[in-house]
């Protein structure tokens, strides 16, 4: 399976997919990393494990004056030239519209750091644990889904609860969803590679 990771930030999902692809608990390759943001520290793990990369830079091309479309067309094409079997979304923080979605339909997957229907949008996780410091919640948790055009929604492909602790500080509370986030992507990915559900996306057919 070709996998091709969007990523904003530093690529710590994007490294636990790389070194599970190695390791073979995962039957494919990710062949491509590309980043909405030229300072995504992602970007320099990719160079380092020898996986070619691209640019797609939101914040340029929004100055100019370009739509989320424009960008979500942009995106599909380099995203495209990769040939993709499977799309994970791995701290990719920018809304797909449909421009995007139905190019590559079913083949698009969203790890969201809480569970299906409970804080959608981002900064899931320091919202979770504002709310558990005011004694509203005990716990959170990460999700992979399907990605559809509504935010944090799509068909559920695995889910884990994660507690927040009475001492729990914020850093400790990130560092446990963030192990979540790793083995239960690792989970969906390698299910996904093992028994593919949609043909590969050519890119001089899409």
């Amino acid at each position: 399976m070709r996998l091709v990771v969007l990523i904003s930030g530093s690529g710590s999902n994007l490294a636990a997919l790389l070194a599970a692809c190695a390791e073979g608990r995962i039957s494919g390759q990710v062949v491509g990393v590309v980043s909405d943001r030229r300072d995504a520290y992602g970007l320099v793990r990719a160079a380092e494990a020898g996986v070619p990369t691209t640019l797609v830079p939101w914040r340029l091309m929004h100055k100019a004056g370009a739509s989320r479309e424009v960008f979500d067309a942009a995106l599909a094409e380099a995203v495209a030239a990769y040939a993709p079997d499977l799309i994970v979304l791995a701290g990719f923080m920018r809304i797909l519209t449909p421009t995007f979605l139905t190019r590559f339909d079913g083949l698009v997957i969203n790890l969201h750091p809480s569970l299906p229907g409970d804080i959608i949008g981002a900064g899931a996780i320091e919202r979770a644990f504002e709310e558990a410091q005011a004694g509203r919640r005990d716990h959170t948790g990460v999700m992979v889904h399907e990605a559809i055009a509504e935010v944090d929604a799509g068909p559920v492909l695995g889910q884990v609860t994660v507690p927040i602790l009475p001492d729990d500080t914020l850093e400790a509370l990130k560092a446990r969803i963030h192990a979540a986030e790793h083995t239960l992507l690792i989970d969906v990915v390698a299910r996904r590679c093992a028994a593919p559900s949609r043909p590969s996306t050519d890119p001089t057919q899409v």
